[in-house]
């Protein structure tokens, strides 16, 4: 096949975008959808940043969209030196690259800093509607997938500022379209603890909750809250805020607070000029090694080493609740999505400053001082003394079997990309499963009840719970701080439970566990749901099988039409009690034959948010649970199977 210049695509305009919207967002999925928010609010915020305005309002619509309006200064909308007859603000939504953020005449700092955020989220959305509130008038403009689908036009005069923008995302641009109130939520009070004393609404109109984030105290405040039941090791916050002087060769605004508690895990955000980054960059680097520095002299200097215990950032981290927050001039981050920041200059910047800050924090009171950092040296011991006693669990391959749990049917293959796991409840299910299974690839581990609640055990329980170690040791991975991934026995884990309430809650069990001690099993892909049919729809020799009750409704109707003409729609309904009522036959073609089955993967869509919610669902606080029964009662509303 020639190759020549007519194969040469020029795409004019934002078309690029829609084309390839992954190098814009990183992809269709919801964590992309949301991030179209992300950019409109990261504009609204970069405006209070700057001292112009002190309020945003975000509105989640009933009908899909989502709009965010600010008081700051409003998108210039004068003709564009340039583009003598087209306003600065379409240049802005209509063209990438363009924006006010390129220097630092308009913004010392922000977060957009590449012109491509409010256009990407305008290529993106089926219709946008910009007003705009400044120098006396109202000016408003609507868009359709990027072009413009009305002028500018004036409607008004107002004594107000400020900037609404309003976009409903492209359905076919998105395969979900519906955004997450609590994603949104966190996104609001994240910008409004990040800004002290900005004052942010979300106005959800399904519901008709108003939410309003206010933390005078910024970042102190809100990880004050954040820990709120959490036991300390010492009672201090250690906080601090750094602003270098703008002559400065690099000008570093710097605020963070930090608490050590009792939680084997801990949890660091961080933000630069507002905007998050979850997988860290400089600024977390800079951060670490000031702990890291201060920690080891305090504990050399005060003799609380013991011979031969060396600190490491990790047990100087275990336990400990930190947000870091910067403002800089021109960051560079790691892709448009800015998930990382990169520019070099900030670790050692950031470095010095927390450092000075923590040498007097810790040389101010001794006595709590002491406290912490003997608590980490413990932790340091206790790290060596399990690298010494360490018993992991290691891979058991097709030749050694014999120390695999007991009720293990394992599979004859002994390579894990075509291997399969399922995990099942009981020895019923188990029977009908191993018979249904396929020898060569399918293995089938079944559990006694219901598995040990990891969010509410102590480490004592949790090592002599026996489902819990005979699940461990089938997958071969160990977990916790043990994992290794490339000991996992099975390509595939499948939780297979019951279609029915109490299959429900051992499959969340399940997925406590899995996301607290093999998190990289989820976020490489390999737990899956099962999907078992609840319903069996019989219509003279053939069947049916549906997942719900909506489902068996559309099958009921569809068969009824499909039989009416030869007068045989008499339709025989069953409805399965669990997976061991199933014939292997039954089970093998709706549930565990990839030609025939359903299987959904688990994937973490944004690990605080998930992290939170099994903390609230699963954890120790029965408030919480009542709390989020109440909250989602109204859209329960006959459809409980109780």
């Amino acid at each position: 096949m020639s190759y020549n210049a007519s194969h040469i695509e020029v795409l004019e305009g934002l078309e690029g975008v829609r084309r390839r919207p992954g190098m814009y967002i990183g992809g269709t999925d919801l964590k992309a959808l949301h991030h179209l928010v992300a950019e409109i609010l990261d504009n609204a915020t970069d405006e209070v940043v700057a001292g112009h305005a002190n309020r945003i309002d975000v509105v989640l619509g009933q009908s899909g969209s989502v709009s965010v309006q600010d008081n700051g200064r409003g998108i210039p909308v004068d003709a564009h030196p340039r583009y003598p007859d087209t306003s600065a603000l379409e240049i802005i939504l209509t063209k990438l690259h363009a924006g006010g953020k390129f220097h630092n005449k308009a913004y010392t700092t922000s977060g957009g800093l590449n012109g491509v955020g409010i256009s990407v989220v305008n290529a993106l959305s089926k219709q946008t509607e910009v007003t705009v509130e400044r120098d006396g008038f109202c000016w408003r403009q609507t868009f359709s997938k990027g072009i413009a689908s009305s002028g500018l036009i004036q409607v008004g005069a107002t004594r107000k500022r400020g900037t609404r923008v309003e976009f409903f995302p492209d359905p076919t641009i998105f395969p979900e379209i519906t955004f997450n109130v609590d994603r949104i939520l966190e996104m609001c009070r994240a910008k409004a603890y990040l800004n002290r004393g900005v004052r942010i609404h979300l106005t959800v109109e399904e519901t008709g909750a108003i939410h309003e984030f206010h933390f005078p105290g910024g970042i102190k405040d809100y990880i004050d809250q954040w820990l709120t039941g959490k036991i300390f090791i010492i009672d201090k916050t250690f906080s601090g805020t750094v602003e270098q002087q703008a002559e400065a060769a690099n000008p570093l605004r710097l605020e963070w607070a930090m608490a050590w508690t009792h939680d084997e895990k801990g949890k660091m955000l961080s933000y630069c000029n507002t905007i998050p980054t979850p997988e860290g960059g400089t600024h977390e680097a800079g951060l670490r090694a000031a702990l890291l520095r201060g920690i080891r002299e305090y504990a050399e200097t005060r003799s609380l080493l013991p011979k031969g215990i060396a600190i490491i950032a990790e047990d100087v981290l275990e336990g400990m609740w930190a947000i870091i927050s910067i403002f800089i001039s021109e960051p560079e981050f790691s892709g448009q999505t800015k998930e990382r920041l990169a520019s070099a200059w900030v670790t050692r910047q950031v470095e010095s400053a927390i450092k000075d800050h923590l040498d007097h924090w810790l040389h101010g009171d001794v006595e709590q001082a002491t406290r912490l950092v003997t608590a980490i040296v413990d932790k340091a011991q206790d790290r060596q003394n399990r690298r010494k006693d360490q018993n992991a669990v290691k891979r058991k391959t097709a030749t050694t079997r014999l120390t695999l749990p007991g009720k293990l049917t394992d599979c004859t293959v002994g390579d894990n990309t075509q291997s399969e796991l399922f995990i099942v409840e009981g020895d019923s299910a188990g029977g009908s499963a191993k018979q249904a299974r396929n020898r060569y690839n399918q293995a089938v581990l079944p559990l006694r009840g219901k598995i040990l609640n990891v969010e509410q055990a102590n480490l004592e329980k949790f090592e002599k719970n026996t489902e819990i170690q005979s699940l461990v040791t089938a997958i071969g991975t160990g977990c916790g701080k043990q994992f290794d991934l490339g000991s996992l026995r099975y390509g595939r884990i499948v939780i297979m439970t019951d279609a029915d309430v109490d299959g429900a809650h051992i499959a969340s069990l399940l997925l406590t566990f899995f996301f607290r001690f093999m998190t990289p099993l989820i976020q490489n892909g390999h737990l899956y749901l099962a999907q078992p049919p609840l319903y069996r729809l019989t219509c003279g020799a053939e069947s049916w099988y549906a997942l719900d009750d909506v489902e068996k409704e559309v099958l009921i109707a569809k068969i009824q039409k499909k039989k009416a003409k030869s007068g045989k729609a008499k339709i025989d309904q069953s409805r399965f009690k669990g997976l061991g009522e199933m014939d292997p036959k039954q089970l093998r073609e709706t549930t565990m034959d990839p030609a025939s089955r359903r299987l959904l993967r688990v994937f973490v869509d944004d690990s605080d948010l998930t992290h939170g919610t099994f903390n609230r669902l699963m954890g120790k606080k029965p408030l919480e649970r009542f709390l989020f029964i109440q909250e989602k009662a109204p859209f329960a509303e006959g459809s409980l199977d109780i």
